[in-house]
């Protein structure tokens, strides 16, 4: 019978093979407007504008006052999170964010780096622009982009910027010295949302790279994960030629191929490519890919078919809101923490740097907006779209962070990015890496960069 099994199986990768053998296609670039109306004639303004993070007293008071009004709902006994974001523990970050969260001192935070606001196809995009003001002698800062991810912002590259800006004074080599762009995605945070449908992760990625060239790199390195990971994938896809190494720590890879190898890989994971690792972090695969995909994806349902309707409650309740962000930041960072009462939140982060991402979508409203973006991309189906079905075609970095919702092994990403030259099992980690692990996620992005130097 397993002989019989893994002669079919040969015979349709040898199938698979010859019909989807690579084509270094690329996406075709073209344009778009997404301001309301109808595109305006003449030249887009294309003007850079420092911009600055701002708050008031009414809009403290306005959030504390919705606060006040919250009405708890008990647990289940023993329920710790499995039943989502437990509401005792939400009692103990509703009181710090009422009585101790310091907003305007975080605003101050978020302004300690340069931000800037520019009008691309009718939006206005914010970014942050870090570069150190005066290099070491004989380097030359490498620009890279990076891009987040739902529920996330930003903020989330806060920690990892001074080490890839100014390595030498965090005790790391200067071998590789970034100035760091780190635009929003539209509909999230600062950088508007589009009024017509079809904004997805093309556009976006055609949008920053305009913001790319809008700054004076003609070539760049990019980086990303969820979101950002798509985002930077298209944007190899769109402009090959411009991108000069890709890294990633998260890859959107399921396909026939890797469907079938999981399904065989128990058995034969060898003859299949899989290491020791890899078995490790996908099996059994009833409960480490099927269950886990299964407990954290009901979000994406509701997001990819009706997000304005969850949205309405999210805009108008700051505590529904935080909880429903903050449980990503539990299990999403270790799919265990669901078996803790906290949820494990504060074993990876402070709560001022949670509650400021949060902060980041109550105060600027978007939080709808930010969930249109999974009903554009995922709404029509999987593998509907041209880009989910081709290569990419740049040299790749990979960091393989065990916690990640679901582990993507070294075989699988090389299919999809044949020009994989770096990929890393890491210590330790989930999905919010740069966040979580800013250190470790630093040393592989800079470990790319020496991969592909020396070539």
């Amino acid at each position: 019978m397993w002989l019989e099994i893994l002669l079919t199986s040969v015979l349709g990768f040898a199938i698979y093979w010859f019909i989807s053998r690579d084509k270094e296609e690329t996406l075709p670039l073209e344009d778009g407007w997404w301001g309301p109306g109808t595109r305006p004639a003449g030249r887009e303004d294309e003007s850079i504008h420092p911009f600055k993070v701002e708050t008031s007293d009414e809009e403290i008071h306005d959030l504390h006052q919705r606060i006040d009004k919250f009405r708890f709902t008990p647990p289940l006994e023993d329920s710790c999170f499995h039943y989502g974001f437990n509401s005792n523990y939400l009692k103990k970050v509703i009181s710090y964010w009422r009585n101790e969260f310091d907003w305007k001192k975080q605003v101050e935070i978020l302004n300690r780096y340069p931000h800037f606001k520019t009008k691309i196809e009718g939006l206005d995009i914010h970014f942050i622009h870090v570069k150190l003001p005066q290099l070491p002698a004989g380097r030359t800062p490498k620009p890279l982009l990076m891009v987040h991810g739902w529920p996330g912002s930003f903020y989330e590259f806060y920690k990892i910027i001074p080490l890839l800006t100014d390595p030498k004074n965090h005790g790391l080599s200067d071998e590789h010295v970034f100035e760091v762009i780190c635009p929003s995605i539209p509909g999230y945070g600062f950088s508007e949302a589009s009024s017509k449908k079809g904004f997805n992760s093309v556009a976006t990625a055609r949008i920053f790279y305009k913001l790319m060239l809008r700054l004076g790199f003609q070539e760049f390195y990019i980086q990303g994960g969820d979101w950002g990971a798509l985002i930077c994938t298209n944007m190899a896809q769109l402009v090959p030629s411009h991108v000069k190494g890709l890294h990633l720590n998260m890859a959107l890879v399921l396909s026939n191929f890797s469907t079938l190898t999981l399904l065989l890989g128990r058995r034969f994971g060898r003859f299949l490519g899989y290491t020791e690792r890899d078995v490790e972090l996908l099996y059994p695969v009833k409960e480490k890919v099927f269950y886990s995909l299964m407990r954290e994806s009901g979000y994406m349902h509701i997001q990819c078919t009706k997000p304005d309707t969850v949205g309405s409650a999210l805009n108008d309740s700051p505590v529904g809101l935080a909880a429903y962000i903050l449980e990503k930041f539990s299990t999403w960072t270790n799919t265990e923490f669901r078996y803790l009462e906290d949820g494990g939140l504060e074993r990876k982060f402070s709560l001022d740097d949670l509650l400021t991402n949060v902060m980041l979508y109550w105060t600027t409203a978007t939080i709808v907006s930010s969930q249109r973006f999974y009903k554009e991309n995922l709404g029509q189906g999987w593998m509907t779209q041209k880009h989910e079905r081709m290569k990419v075609y740049v040299p790749t970095g990979f960091s393989a962070f065990p916690s990640e919702l679901m582990h993507t092994p070294e075989k699988w990403v090389r299919f999809r990015y044949p020009k994989l030259i770096s990929y890393s099992y890491m210590a330790r980690g989930g999905h919010f890496a740069a966040f979580e692990e800013p250190e470790l996620l630093a040393q592989d992005i800079r470990k790319f960069l020496s991969v592909l130097e020396q070539q």
